[in-house]
């Protein structure tokens, strides 16, 4: 029974006597920070890239004392205030294109990521280079407890550097010295000559140049990929692409985009960044009739002529006129042979027509076309042309002529007048 007492008065003096809640007091520790670039460190030459460092905290608190008269302050000695991150080019051949961050405070044991944008040099020399970084953070040095329930902190400011360590890698990047259009003109088909060098750091293997169209640009290739094997660094080759140009391009130049496809020393199918050059196209093929309008009357027929002239910017070869009846018009020859017209020529097409003689008076349009070749032998067809004829009465000698009843009558009093004239040149001999 006497224990069951103890304890019961006991449990009875911890319930009304509760204890005053104890103070901590930090004898040593500090703040330890490190920096790494998270995950690969190897970026490649004229592209954007995002540089991912962990900045952690491995400071601890060595000496702790726990007492009921001391007062805990607010902050601990291994706790990094106010943190910045700052991190700079150094020698490398980029530019740093995020501001320094603040990441506030990092507490022992702690990591926080920290991204930073950068843009590689697109001429950067491959290798390693060393990526200075800054951290200027605060800390709790010493706390001072005046009387039972003040504190005076003192804090420290430090500024600590590290190198971190990132690699570029070689690149083939194309450089295209010159651009040489072969028979480049608007709605034809045509060749695009290159010259292009590999000004990167790589050697690429298996390579292969494509051509590819840049967004809406009415060059468009038609063999796009050359392949060239090896392209080491400060090599040229020659490129040759067959290309169309759409019929409602201009005579000016027009963007197509370069893209070389290549291994790189690790074995890696690589696809380089578009390169853009300017493609100069001529002028459409374009044909106009420069003769006058054709005058006929109706119920005849005959070999009419048109001129034509070539009025665009590329020459044409084998071509032929055809012209294209309708009621009141008839033919039994519609097509006529040109031949070759560069710009400027003229060439005359003769066509055999007939009008029904019920046609009415009045302006008529015959369509006409020109089938050609262009330099590369493709056949095209030109936009449609009108001839204009005008169907007119007959006037003057012509309505007599074009009259047989007139011309009965004329040949009846013609004989008539010869007949009397040769009796009376019979009867004056006679006498």
């Amino acid at each position: 029974m006497k224990t069951q007492y103890i304890l019961i008065i006991a449990i009875l003096l911890a319930f009304f006597t509760s204890p005053v809640m104890a103070g901590t007091k930090y004898m040593s520790g500090s703040p330890d920070l490190t920096a790494t670039i998270s995950g690969i460190n190897e970026f490649s030459q004229g592209k954007d890239a995002t540089i991912t460092v962990i900045v952690q905290n491995k400071g601890l608190n060595d000496i702790k004392i726990i007492q009921s008269t001391l007062a805990s302050p607010t902050d601990q000695p291994n706790t990094a205030k106010l943190t910045t991150v700052s991190l700079g080019s150094g020698p490398a051949p980029l530019v740093i294109k995020s501001d320094p961050q603040m990441v506030g405070d990092i507490v022992g044991g702690a990591a926080i990521p920290v991204p930073f944008i950068a843009r590689i040099s697109s001429d950067a020399p491959p290798g390693e280079y060393m990526l200075p970084l800054e951290l200027n953070y605060t800390y709790l040095d010493n706390a001072e407890q005046v009387g039972s329930d003040s504190m005076i902190y003192h804090y420290r400011q430090k500024t600590e550097t590290f190198q971190l360590p990132v690699k570029i890698k070689p690149l083939v990047t194309l450089e295209v010295l010159t651009v040489e259009p072969e028979h480049l003109n608007a709605g034809n088909d045509g060749y695009l000559n290159l010259i292009i060098k590999n000004k990167g750091f790589e050697n690429g293997k298996n390579a292969v140049i494509k051509i590819v169209r840049d967004s809406s640009s009415p060059v468009v290739p038609v063999d796009s990929s050359v392949f060239i094997g090896d392209f080491p660094p400060n090599s040229t080759v020659t490129t040759r692409y067959k290309v169309t140009v759409t019929k409602d391009a201009g005579a000016k130049t027009y963007p197509v985009n370069m893209i070389v496809v290549y291994e790189n020393r690790d074995g890696d199918t690589v696809t380089s960044d578009p390169v853009t050059v300017g493609v100069p196209v001529g002028g459409k093929v374009d044909l106009t009739i420069i003769s006058e309008p054709i005058t006929v009357y109706p119920g005849t027929s005959g070999v009419f002529s048109i001129e034509y002239e070539n009025t665009g910017a590329a020459t044409i070869y084998s071509a032929q006129a055809r012209i294209s009846t309708l009621d009141p018009f008839t033919s039994t020859d519609d097509v006529a042979f040109l031949g070759d017209l560069k710009p400027g020529d003229h060439a005359t097409a003769h066509f055999q027509l007939s009008v029904d003689k019920a046609a009415t008076k009045k302006e008529y349009g015959l369509d006409s076309e020109i089938r050609y070749r262009d330099a590369l032998d493709a056949t095209h067809i030109s936009d449609t042309m009108k001839v204009k004829i005008n169907v007119i009465n007959r006037s003057g000698i012509g309505l007599v002529v074009s009259n047989p009843i007139l011309v009965t009558i004329i040949i009846a009093g013609v004989i008539g007048v010869l007949y009397y004239a040769f009796i009376y040149r019979k009867k004056n001999k006679g006498q």
